[in-house]
């Protein structure tokens, strides 16, 4: 498994806590020492006794479960956050209620995911942050891929190289251009980045028991890769082979060691369109490669990866991941961690 590096790029607001927290953070993935540890869920109650609880409101149910998790253990019963989008709801094609963009006008802070994801959330969250509003969009700050890294790299068996001024100039265009992969959570070193930063951001309105509970949610996540990792490791390395429904796992295969060979609908968003041509395509490379599964969402309908799969001659699985949402109750998937577990699960059953 490649350590994913800390470096994060300029979001359009400069988070006071940023810089203070890189330190920390570095720290924190490697020891808890010197940082209170707590349980996530339990409550702060002796330091957060006189914490103000910042109104939160986030966009995704993944996203949420994380900052849910933080502010619980911060303050209990008495936490805010909203999240608006509903389980089982595409992010890429959700749009805010005109009640619901006035709750964000309102929040203390908006965690959005941003790189693009909430394609019909765009023009309501940019209006918000031009007006002024505490918009956090978390993917830019945690040194994010281009669309289709995990593919064009997948020869280069995941070794780090150093980038010229040029390669940097063409990824800051990219980034500029909504090029990047937003789907940053299927990698949960990168996850555990994003609940310190969050938990301190809410630190600078509600307290120093979101910084301390961002930190025990970041080493809840920590620990739960390690048993995503092994759920994995059943897998044979020639197995492990991807093809998805969009370029959704690039983040997942870059970070565990898998290799992705083909997409059903080009791009990093459901919205696209594919053609005749490019699925014909992707058939000869599925055969060529061997697939034993094409992985889909379960928030997105299945038909077109079924008719795919019908096109081989071998049998080829379509399992349904929860990709951009979780899962509703007794799915296994309610929190991002279970989510996380069930998806290598249906990885690895799907690939063995």
């Amino acid at each position: 498994m490649k350590p994913t590096t800390n470096k994060r790029t300029t979001n359009k607001r400069l988070w006071g806590a940023t810089v203070s927290l890189a330190a920390m953070l570095t720290v924190a993935g490697c020891s808890t020492a010197g940082v209170e540890t707590i349980e996530a869920g339990s409550v702060l109650t002796d330091s957060a006794e006189n914490d103000f609880a910042p109104s939160v409101v986030v966009t995704t149910t993944i996203l949420g479960s994380v900052v849910s998790d933080i502010a619980t253990c911060a303050v209990g019963d008495d936490s805010s956050v909203t999240v608006l989008m509903p389980l089982g709801a595409d992010p890429h094609d959700f749009q805010a209620s005109s009640a619901q963009v006035a709750q964000m006008a309102k929040a203390d802070l908006i965690v959005a995911n941003g790189l693009g994801l909430e394609e019909g959330m765009m023009d309501a969250i940019e209006n918000i942050e031009a007006d002024g509003g505490p918009v956090m969009e978390i993917a830019s700050l945690l040194d994010p891929l281009p669309l289709g890294y995990a593919d064009e790299h997948a020869e280069d068996d995941n070794a780090d190289h150093d980038h010229s001024a040029e390669e940097d100039a063409a990824e800051e265009e990219a980034h500029d251009h909504g090029d990047f992969d937003p789907h940053f959570w299927f990698d949960m070193e990168r996850m555990a980045l994003a609940a310190g930063l969050i938990g301190a951001e809410l630190a600078l309105t509600g307290g120093e028991a979101y910084e301390t509970c961002g930190v025990s949610v970041a080493s809840d996540i920590r620990a739960t890769e390690l048993e995503v990792v092994t759920v994995l490791e059943e897998i044979p390395e020639s197995d492990r082979i991807l093809v998805t429904d969009h370029d959704s796992l690039g983040y997942f295969a870059d970070r565990y060691d898998f290799r992705i060979v083909g997409v059903v609908i080009p791009g990093g968003s459901t919205l696209g369109e594919t053609n005749s041509q490019e699925l014909a395509a992707l058939v000869a490379t599925m055969t060529t490669e061997n697939v034993a599964a094409i992985f889909g969402d379960t928030a997105t309908n299945s038909e077109l990866l079924d008719v795919l799969a019908s096109e081989l001659d071998s049998d080829v699985s379509v399992i349904q991941l929860y990709v951009g949402s979780l899962g509703g109750p007794d799915s296994g998937a309610e929190t991002y961690q279970e989510m996380m577990l069930i998806n290598a699960a249906l990885i690895a059953q799907g690939l063995s």
